[in-house]
């Protein structure tokens, strides 16, 4: 989110939100005459959320931006104004009375709110300025044990590489020692070899793009040039605080990579075409090897996969696998729902670090059993699950709690909202009025000093509204 400040002319004019605002008064065909409409959405520059009902395309013809146009065309106009204003997204909520009279509330931004997925409540509440959830603070562990894999060949690989590459540009060692300056680490010698034979810069191939995959055929890979390696950290894979927060990363002791978001020690090298990640791995498990290449899935937040033992196994096919099992973080997260665990008794263990309450058709739950726990970090509970809200005071150790409104509310009221969160997320579910969403957001903010979501009211007239039909707008 952008620093917080009001909202900025072109965004707090009316006329830029009328089309947005026409179209969904549109789409209210059943509201009760003579009442006022609300309506709700939220639109940022990448996107947007409203409640419209796009025309089918026509038999046999996929869906064309001309299919909606009107829709494009408000939108735009509404993205215009937030990229000159300096603004990501807004969420709004307007109330149109039946002579068109309009009240238009903009909600936010806020530097400490992230915004919601397509919808117009806000997302994670960021409590602790710049904090993240515990699995991207967890640095990997020392193995000072491990070596290269005896597959590892600089000689080999730099033979084989200018065999099949005998035209290629590579890095001249000033090159090589900037790229290490750069990153802060020193590269591993297979590493080095590869780019003194190939610096895989576009410019070297014009507009040569076999030439650039016989390269990649060479490698393995869709080889990086020099100057974009990089490392793939825990920052490096940026996630939503509510979705990271269920997250739980452990390595187990037979593993050949730690099971981790990111790694200073993962030098990004390549890609395999497919949007993931190729790294060597200069920090690997406890029975992994040093240098070894692994690839970061794109589709997955935490962990990585073995491709091969060495970058010599990798340019020469001989290629392997292994990933940390799901199975081996299944005991710090634990689900307790219609269709998984049956109880928060049968969750609780001294290792859980995660518990999920989801969609529950049972007596609501006690959190007796995992009071105590001492690496319960994380509570996510489906409104109306659980049986005492208050119990939550008991659980000292939470950094995340996501909750139901009803629930927030009898926290706020006992103050007993756990001082040791660094973030939380009020759960909506269905269509509800978003203003008590955003009032109770700030209430949670103002607990911890943060700047709270900005709202902006914008008077304007529509003109007078049309009656629905009873057979519909248009009369049959």
């Amino acid at each position: 989110m952008v620093d917080q400040r009001p909202v900025e002319a072109g965004i707090s004019d009316f006329a830029t939100w009328e089309p947005v605002l026409r179209l969904l008064l549109a789409e209210q065909q059943h509201r009760p005459a003579a009442s006022p409409v609300r309506v709700t959405g939220s639109i940022g520059r990448g996107g947007w959320s409203l409640a419209l009902t796009r025309r089918r395309p026509p038999p046999g013809r996929a869906a064309q931006v001309e299919d909606m146009q009107e829709e494009v065309d408000a939108v735009t106009r509404v993205q215009n104004a937030l990229a000159a204003a300096g603004v990501d997204d807004v969420s709004f909520t307007a109330e149109i009375q039946p002579t068109g009279r309009t009240s238009l509330r903009l909600l936010g931004p806020s530097p400490a709110v992230e915004p919601g997925i397509g919808t117009p409540y806000p997302g994670a509440l960021l409590l602790i300025e710049g904090s993240v959830p515990e699995p991207w603070r967890r640095l990997p562990d020392p193995v000072p044990t491990a070596v290269p894999s005896p597959s590892a060949d600089p000689a080999l690989l730099d033979r084989t590489l200018r065999e099949r590459l005998p035209d290629a540009i590579g890095a001249t060692e000033e090159e090589i020692d900037a790229a290490q300056a750069r990153l802060g680490v020193t590269l591993p010698d297979e590493l080095k070899v590869l780019y003194r034979v190939v610096r895989a810069r576009w410019e070297d191939w014009g507009d040569d793009y076999e030439a650039a995959e016989r390269v990649f055929a060479a490698v393995g890979c869709e080889l990086l040039p020099l100057e974009g390696l990089s490392v793939a950290d825990a920052a490096s894979r940026d996630c939503r605080w509510e979705f990271a927060a269920l997250e739980a990363v452990d390595t187990p002791p037979d593993a050949m990579v730690q099971g981790l978001v990111g790694s200073p020690g993962w030098i990004v090298f390549g890609d395999n075409g497919g949007g993931d990640r190729i790294a060597v791995d200069l920090t690997p498990g406890p029975r992994g090897h040093l240098g070894q290449v692994i690839m970061l899935s794109h589709e997955e937040d935490t962990g990585a996969s073995l491709l091969a033992d060495s970058l010599t196994d990798l340019v020469l096919g001989r290629r392997t696998a292994e990933r940390v099992s799901p199975a081996a973080r299944e005991h710090a997260v634990a689900r307790v729902n219609v269709a998984s665990l049956k109880s928060i008794q049968a969750a609780a263990h001294p290792g859980l670090e995660v518990l999920s309450v989801g969609v529950w058709d049972g007596a609501p739950l006690s959190l007796a059993p995992v009071t105590g726990l001492p690496r319960l970090r994380t509570l996510s509970a489906y409104p109306g699950t659980l049986a005492d809200p208050l119990e939550i005071a008991k659980l000292t150790g939470l950094e995340f709690l996501e909750l139901g409104p009803h629930d927030w509310r009898v926290l706020l009221d006992a103050g007993a909202v756990p001082r040791s969160l660094s973030a939380a997320a009020i759960m909506v579910w269905g269509r509800q009025d978003p203003l008590p969403i955003v009032a109770l957001a700030n209430e949670i903010l103002a607990l911890w000093n943060r700047p709270q979501i900005v709202q902006t009211v914008l008077e304007g007239d529509l003109g007078p509204v049309a009656q629905p039909t009873a057979d519909g707008p248009d009369g049959g």
